[in-house]
């Protein structure tokens, strides 16, 4: 069974959390500041976090971008919880790498719901266990990207679970135009309620890791105007 780990400082809310979490069956574990959250992560090493946005010591976004530079052997699925609603909070949540975004005051149901469709978005459904392009190595087994550069090794790519998700579904049927729809279905699943503009920030991150920096170099997503986005090696 998964482990959840909840980093919230506001202790009837990580009470309600913790109360959910564990009458679903999933291990669990609290902590009520960053730094603490920070130690509880590397320590665990959970396969979701619920992470609230404003803490003590440390604040959300913080903590979310150590935990995707972490080089951690297991990389979590992180959920941002957080009392503000404005686009520009979830704008600034996802660019640090966390996958959904829950708002308070939430329902203990539509939470469920949220950890059942994180802790489903694994690629199961690939027949294959490496896709290999002229420029690319994704092991889905292992779930690591490599680049493969020109008269030297093998450059990794480091992504968040999401990310390596949507490169996945994408670099399997190279050349097929997917929807935002079909992204979120197949990679966010079909209950995914949350903006599907959502796939735009997953694909310019894409871009700017694939392209180590550089969003024109190699960046493997091409935009199909008023459609989607299609995979294929340059």
């Amino acid at each position: 069974m998964a482990t959840i780990l909840i980093i919230e400082d506001e202790v009837n809310i990580a009470s309600l959390l913790q109360t959910c979490v564990e009458s679903e069956g999933y291990g669990c574990c609290v902590a009520y500041d960053g730094k603490s959250g920070l130690a509880a992560f590397r320590r665990l090493e959970p396969d979701l976090i619920i992470l609230d946005l404003m803490l003590p010591e440390m604040n959300g976004l913080e903590v979310c971008t150590q935990i995707r530079q972490s080089g951690a052997s297991k990389d979590p699925y992180v959920m941002m919880l957080t009392a503000k609603g404005e686009e520009i909070d979830r704008i600034i949540g996802f660019s640090t790498g966390a996958d959904d975004y829950l708002p308070k005051p939430f329902s203990p149901t539509e939470l469920l719901v949220r950890i059942r469709a994180l802790l489903r978005r694994t690629m199961r459904h690939q027949a294959t266990l490496k896709i290999e392009t002229p420029h690319l190595q994704i092991d889905l087994e292992r779930r690591s990207v490599f680049l493969k550069a020109i008269r030297s090794d093998e450059i990794a790519v480091h992504l968040s679970a999401l990310e390596f998700d949507v490169l996945a579904t994408l670099a399997n049927r190279p050349g097929r135009v997917w929807t935002r729809t079909q992204l979120l279905d197949n990679v966010w699943g079909g209950d995914f309620t949350g903006d599907e503009r959502i796939v735009d920030s997953y694909v310019k991150r894409l871009r700017h890791k694939l392209g180590q920096g550089n969003a024109e170099t190699y960046s493997f997503i091409r935009t199909v105007s008023g459609v989607g986005y299609a995979f294929e090696d340059p």
